[in-house]
C-alpha cells in the first residue's frame, strides 16, 4: 500500500482546509494508495516551526507528502519520501539548502510547490492597496474616524486624487504573482515594466517589456509604482535598500506582498517620514507577526496588512486541489510534474 499524508489543518483559520477538500483526497486516492490527514494545527507558511508529533509519526512509512510545514525536520522523519507537495508558495533556504545535499542520495526527494495559486487574490490585493493612495482613500479614512469634511486635500500636494493611468508601475518578479498584478494595471490603461532573473525566457502577460535585474536602477527613477513580487532569495534579500529607494520619483506607491526581507525597512521608514514616498502598502514584514510596537502600524502613510493578501477561502483550494491532484495523476504515471521547485535558484 502507498502512503499520502496530508497536512493541511492550518492554525491560522483562512489558510484552514475546509472538510470537502480532506474528504476528496481520500474519495479520489488512485489505486493502492492510502491518506492520511493529520489534524493537529499546522503552521501555514514554509518557515514553519517543527511539526507535531501525529504529523512526524504518520510520515514515517509515507511514499508521498502534500501540506504546510515542510521543514528539514520533516524531511527528516520521512526516510521513505520521495515526492513532496508544499501547500505554500515560498520555499525555506533551510529546506533547498537539504534537498540540494542529498540530491543525489536515495530515494530522491522530488519537491514541488503550490506557486501561482495564490496569484489572483494577489493580483486583486496588490490593485487595490495602490488605489488606497492613488485615490486619496487613506485621506478619507482618517477625516471619517476624525468627523472631518474637508475636500482641500484632494486637489492639491501629494494626496491629491489622480488616476491611475498616470501611474508608471514597475513588477520586480515578473512570475505568476506579478504577472497577475501586471496584467491589472496594464488594462486599466498603466504602462508596465517587468523585472525577472532571467529576461530572456520573454515578456510576461500584462508587461509592456522586461528587464533583468541588473536594469532595475535604470527603471526605478520611472517608476511611480514598485510592486515586490519576487522570491526571497540570497539574490533578493534587501533588494530594495535605501540607496534604490532613493532613486525613486517623488511620491511612488511601494508595495510588497513577497517577503519582508526584500525591504530594507528602516531606509523604507525614513524615506515615507520624509515625505518622500506617497504610501507603502505591505503585506510582509522582517518579524511577524508585526510587533505591537511598530512605527508601521500608526503611520499614516503606510496600509498595513496581516499576511492576507492571498486569502481567497474557498477558490485558493479549488486551484490549489486542482493542482495536487494533477500532480498525484502525474506521479502515479510516471509524468513529468508541475511546479517543480529549482533547488539551484532556490523556488
Amino acid at each position: 500500500m502507498r502512503h499520502l499524508v496530508v497536512n493541511l489543518f492550518s492554525a491560522l483559520t483562512p489558510m484552514r482546509m475546509p472538510a470537502w477538500v480532506a474528504e476528496q483526497l481520500v474519495d479520489r486516492a488512485p489505486p493502492g494508495w492510502q491518506v492520511t490527514v493529520v489534524r493537529p494545527p499546522a503552521a501555514s507558511d514554509e518557515d514553519a516551526p517543527s511539526a507535531a508529533e501525529q504529523t512526524r509519526a504518520a510520515i514515517a512509512n509515507a511514499e508521498a507528502y502534500y501540506g504546510f510545514e515542510v521543514t528539514p525536520e520533516l524531511l527528516q522523519a520521512g526516510p521513505h519520501l520521495r515526492w513532496v507537495h508544499s501547500a505554500a508558495a515560498g520555499v525555506s533556504e533551510a529546506v533547498t539548502t537539504m534537498l540540494r545535499a542529498r540530491r543525489h542520495v536515495e530515494p530522491v526527494i522530488h519537491f514541488t510547490n503550490s506557486a501561482g495559486n495564490f496569484s489572483e487574490t494577489m493580483g486583486d490585493t496588490v490593485l487595490a492597496g495602490v488605489l488606497h493612495f492613488v485615490r486619496a482613500l487613506d485621506v478619507c479614512v482618517r477625516q471619517q474616524a476624525a468627523g472631518m469634511w474637508q475636500r482641500g486635500s484632494f486637489a492639491a500636494g501629494p494626496t491629491a486624487g489622480r488616476e491611475l493611468d498616470e501611474y508608471r508601475v514597475l513588477v520586480i518578479g515578473a512570475g505568476g504573482i506579478g504577472s497577475a498584478a501586471a496584467r491589472r494595471f496594464s488594462r486599466l490603461g498603466c504602462p508596465v515594466v517587468g523585472v525577472r532573473r532571467r529576461p530572456e525566457l520573454g515578456v510576461p502577460a500584462g508587461c509592456d517589456r522586461v528587464v533583468g535585474v541588473a536594469e532595475l536602477d535604470a527603471e526605478l527613477p520611472s517608476a511611480d509604482v514598485v510592486v515586490l513580487a519576487a522570491p526571497f532569495t540570497d539574490q533578493t534579500k534587501t533588494l530594495l535598500d535605501g540607496r534604490r529607494l532613493a532613486l525613486l520619483p517623488a511620491d511612488a506607491i511601494v508595495v510588497n506582498v513577497a517577503r519582508g526581507g526584500l525591504v530594507d525597512e528602516e531606509a523604507l521608514l525614513e524615506a515615507l517620514d520624509a515625505g518622500r514616498l506617497r504610501g507603502a502598502v505591505l503585506d510582509v514584514f522582517q518579524t511577524e507577526p508585526l510587533p505591537s510596537m511598530s512605527p508601521f502600524w500608526q503611520h499614516p502613510r503606510v496600509l498595513v496588512l496581516p499576511h492576507v493578501s492571498g486569502v481567497s477561502p474557498h477558490r485558493h483550494w479549488v486551484r490549489t486541489l486542482s493542482l495536487f491532484e494533477d500532480n498525484w495523476r502525474r506521479w502515479v504515471a510516471g509524468a513529468p510534474l508541475r511546479n517543480v521547485v529549482d533547488l539551484d535558484a532556490g523556488y
